[in-house]
């Protein structure tokens, strides 16, 4: 389902981080040519359409939530990046992975192994790492800006809060959150190497509006088991045990 204003949102990123649209645009021809082949979204929609998905990010509360995760292999889990390692280190097979390739290598190529849908985005400080884009099996290129070819667009910024858009997108019955906490601590499993820690709680802060702009707009059913975020219910732990299985 295509969301109508994300042109405007874009150009308020944009704005706010001082980005140059013609960077992401060069940036998505390139990994263009690193996708082998324009991805069937039917794929997509039988994994995420009228499912309980699960949106998996790599904040501080992502380690408490991993058990009760593990308890739910039917539900459809999206993960974000870096939460990659944390699901595949626990036994746990991530279906789809949006990522902007500056998490653990290693696991994203584990998760394309695992037959994950892997969500490679471009933007215009990433363009070194796309053509590590060609090594996935089942790859899509996204954009934030126009679409063409084998790049699409679903919505969203960060790795995390596309993952959201990407189930809404495709017409989830059920979103639950885990590891999305939007706050000051980053978590372990959030970066690799060095970063810049003000840009990355400000991109966090970017990520948490658009989610709740996301949730103004659409009345599906949207949960969160981390932070409150406006529009989205909060379900503990616990309760989501009993919840699901119904």
């Amino acid at each position: 389902m295509k969301l109508c204003g994300w042109e405007q949102k874009y150009r308020e990123i944009l704005y706010e981080f001082d980005f140059d649209r013609k960077d992401d645009t060069h940036a998505a021809k390139f990994l263009n040519l690193f996708v082998k082949t324009r991805f069937p979204l039917s794929k997509l929609d039988r994994k995420i359409k009228n499912k309980v998905v699960f949106i998996i990010g790599a904040g501080p509360s992502l380690s408490s939530s991993i058990s009760s995760i593990k308890k739910f292999k039917k539900a459809t889990k999206i993960v974000a990046d870096g939460a990659t390692r944390a699901l595949i280190e626990n036994g746990i097979r991530p279906d789809i992975v949006v990522t902007d390739l500056d998490g653990n290598l290693e696991y994203l190529k584990k998760a394309s192994k695992m037959n994950a849908i892997m969500l490679v985005h471009s933007h215009g400080d990433n363009i070194g790492v796309l053509p590590i884009a060609s090594l996935f099996r089942n790859c899509i290129g996204t954009t934030e800006g126009k679409p063409f070819n084998k790049i699409r667009n679903f919505g969203g910024f960060t790795d995390g809060d596309r993952c959201v858009f990407l189930a809404r997108y495709f017409g989830a019955k059920r979103i639950i959150l885990f590891g999305m906490d939007f706050g000051y601590e980053i978590g372990c499993y959030s970066k690799e190497g060095r970063y810049d820690r003000a840009v990355k709680l400000q991109k966090l802060r970017k990520a948490r509006s658009l989610l709740e702009w996301l949730a103004s707009k659409d009345r599906r059913e949207l949960y969160t088991t981390s932070e409150p975020i406006k529009g989205f219910q909060e379900i503990s732990l616990v309760d989501l045990q009993e919840w699901v299985r119904e």
